[in-house]
């Protein structure tokens, strides 16, 4: 073990230099990471949900100022179309598109996905980045609980749609969350009932599912690569308005959303992961997706399967 490992493992022990400002600062050095803006994306097709704002705006002015083409996924008009606007006037990129799409309505993301692979002749990134968190129980439609609608099932099935496009070493990035540590893979509770429901644990679990389907994804389809991440505490207003007490509580150590976008970015333009798949990670290094005893135990393979098969019948796709 060298220097710079046993420095992570220190920094990885306590949540707090983790997750914080600190825990970037410090990988950031020890690892003399490649600065970002060094990478060129000119001959790659990167799709990224969620862009409008917090981590994902950080990341598409990353992949435009590299020269991606881009294509923007949100379900605002206005704000993608300014959004679109606005990076192709700072980076002089005119390979920037916007595709309408709620990611928790399982037919906008159909039609969003055909539309994609209908414009471009592949897709070399997709980033599922969209994400809520609601501190009330809200449905769809079809009746699956929102928060898991948006980041389970909407991605699950725009990765299905896109499958063809994505081709041998193309890469698909899921923005998960650290929050994800502190439950158990479940698949007959992975919906809370209103009498129990806590957005922050109905998040959790909804990362949780996430970071497993990322593994599948990456044992079943082995020509692409398949990694999910986490960013550490990042200062968004999706992390103002829904968690306002921890805001405040660890506000001063919270990381910039350029720096919670830096491991997405890597992760799509440097090689190094292009040589592994099914990975979790966190400041460009491997984690293991397990922390506590209780959420190993729980992460079997009878309930891995029944996973799989729930998810795809909520997006009304499946592997052929």
């Amino acid at each position: 073990m060298n220097l710079a490992d046993v420095i992570d493992g220190l920094i990885e022990a306590p949540v707090v230099t983790s997750f914080s400002r600190v825990g970037y600062a410090v990988r950031k050095r020890v690892d003399d990471w490649r600065p970002s803006w060094t990478y060129d994306m000119r001959d790659r097709t990167v799709v990224i949900t969620g862009p409008t704002s917090g981590i994902g705006e950080a990341a598409a002015n990353a992949f435009a100022r590299l020269g991606a083409t881009l294509v923007l996924v949100a379900r605002n008009e206005s704000k993608v179309s300014e959004l679109a606007e606005r990076l192709s006037r700072d980076f002089g990129n005119d390979r920037i598109s916007t595709v309408l799409a709620d990611l928790g309505d399982v037919d906008m993301v159909r039609e969003a996905g055909r539309r994609i692979a209908g414009e471009h002749d592949r897709v070399d990134v997709l980033v599922h980045n969209a994400g809520s968190l609601f501190n009330d129980r809200r449905t769809q439609p079809d009746g699956t609980e929102t928060t898991l609608a948006v980041h389970v099932v909407g991605p699950f099935l725009l990765t299905g749609v896109l499958l063809d496009s994505l081709e041998e070493g193309s890469r698909v990035i899921t923005m998960s969350s650290g929050g994800m540590y502190t439950v158990p893979l479940t698949v007959g509770g992975i919906e809370m009932d209103p009498s129990s429901y806590k957005g922050a644990t109905q998040y959790a679990l909804a990362k949780r599912a996430q970071v497993t389907l990322n593994e599948m994804w990456a044992e079943r389809v082995r020509r692409v690569r398949f990694h999910a991440m986490h960013p550490g505490w990042v200062d968004t207003p999706g992390v103002e308005d829904s968690l306002p007490g921890f805001h405040r509580l660890v506000g001063p150590v919270l990381r910039t959303p350029s720096q919670g976008a830096d491991t997405m970015v890597w992760l799509a333009a440097d090689p190094e992961p292009g040589t592994s798949s099914g990975r979790f990670w966190l400041d460009r290094r491997v984690r293991d997706i397990h922390k506590l005893a209780r959420t190993r135990r729980s992460d079997t393979p009878e309930r891995r399967g029944r996973l799989w098969e729930w998810v795809s019948a909520r997006a009304g796709w499946d592997l052929r």
